[in-house]
């Protein structure tokens, strides 16, 4: 009979051991204390919902990724959470509809039924912010500079912008009024940048301006030069094109403004959440990491499906990726007390300073010493003091 490894955990499926628990959990700290100094609004969102109301208007990536069972109490299929912003999407638009500009952030573990990329978890921890209620150029800038802002509480190493438009890709496909099958067979050749699909895929309309401003757009990444080249390129585009141009180009003067050493590139075949993003999207990349640690975007226009129809931009940082980049506070000392038994009113005094003060006090059972105690409470000429092991 085959022994069973009890201790083996699902493929992509991950235990966060004391060191980097305490890294995540410090880090989570910080990023909170910097959303509310923003004037964020901290919200919890359950774990579990209908799958209707999940993952409404998310497309059939979000579905693939999400773990659907049946509720037991109302026969219904629920889903377990796979991304948060639509969960902070219903909230704004129905359990906490404020009036003027609502900003909400969040933190929690999501399940995904596959890992987005070969070294990512299926149980990562996300933490975000949406802002909600604005459709200016002004709330993109608040939410890039504080994702930006929330990786650089890292402290470690440098961060790169990649900037894309949505609507750019949106506009064209719209002016070619292509068939249902082959307009999906499209987004996967983009999807993969795939010039040989986009070529063929193409092909009946290949004499029309509008397919050929289409097939460019795969060139169309690099540096900030590269909008100049599309400003050329896709000079006779639709206005909404032109327009999402002139929202890059803001974008990176006001960031370049505020820090010009931020290395930024432009992707304007960049359709990542395309099924639901509106606008410019962005992805903040870390040195020694091969994939995004934090993405973004604006997605006007999904609380609509939850009664209240609004502009809303934002982003998710994926905490788990970063675990390494996170500078850690410097191990405290513990210092060691004794049992329960030898505890007196002064004793107990005494260790509700140190540990008011931050300290560590750890309470010595059995005869092993705990981990990092460097220091013991000893009692001299009757006073409890702090003295070297």
């Amino acid at each position: 009979m085959k022994t069973l490894n009890r201790w083996l955990l699902p493929k992509g499926v991950e235990e966060i051991l004391p060191k980097q628990a305490w890294l995540i959990k410090q880090y989570e700290r910080s990023l909170l204390d910097l959303y509310h100094a923003w004037g964020y609004e901290l919200v919890i969102p359950p774990l579990i919902e209908y799958q209707e109301s999940l993952l409404a208007g998310l497309g059939q990536d979000v579905d693939l990724l999400s773990f659907k069972l049946t509720d037991q109490l109302s026969g219904r299929t629920l889903a377990v959470r796979s991304d948060m912003t639509p969960q902070a999407a219903r909230i704004d638009a129905h359990s906490w509809a404020q009036k003027g500009v609502t900003r909400l952030c969040y933190s929690g573990t999501v399940l995904h039924t596959r890992p987005k990329n070969a070294l990512a978890s299926r149980t990562p921890i996300e933490i975000g912010a949406e802002l909600y209620g604005d459709d200016s150029i002004n709330s993109d800038l608040e939410v890039i500079q504080l994702m930006l802002a929330s990786l650089r509480l890292t402290e470690k190493s440098t961060i790169h912008l990649d900037i894309g438009h949505v609507g750019i890709y949106r506009a064209l496909v719209g002016e070619l009024d292509l068939p249902e099958n082959t307009e999906s067979e499209l987004f996967g050749a983009f999807d993969r940048k795939s010039e040989p699909e986009i070529d063929q895929i193409l092909a009946p309309w290949q004499t029309t301006p509008v397919a050929q401003m289409l097939k460019s757009l795969v060139g169309l990444n690099g540096g900030e030069a590269v909008l100049d080249q599309a400003t050329n390129q896709l000079a006779h585009a639709p206005s909404q094109v032109l327009e999402a141009l002139t929202t890059i180009k803001q974008t990176v003067e006001q960031l370049k403004a505020n820090q010009p050493d931020l290395p930024i590139m432009i992707d304007l075949a960049e359709l990542r959440g395309y099924q639901y993003h509106t606008g410019m999207v962005f992805s903040a990349y870390i040195e020694g990491i091969g994939h995004a640690v934090a993405n973004g975007g604006r997605y006007d226009g999904i609380g609509a499906l939850f009664g209240r129809d609004r502009p809303a931009t934002g982003f998710t940082i994926n905490v788990n990726s970063l675990v390494d980049s996170i500078v850690s506070r410097e191990e405290q000392a513990s210092i060691l007390a004794p049992g329960f038994l030898e505890l007196d009113g002064d004793l107990q005094a005494v260790i509700a300073r140190l540990r008011a003060d931050g300290q560590r006090v750890i309470y010595q059972l059995g005869e092993e010493l705990p981990a990092h105690c460097t220091k013991k409470l000893s009692k001299q000429e009757g006073q409890w003091i702090v003295t070297d092991l």
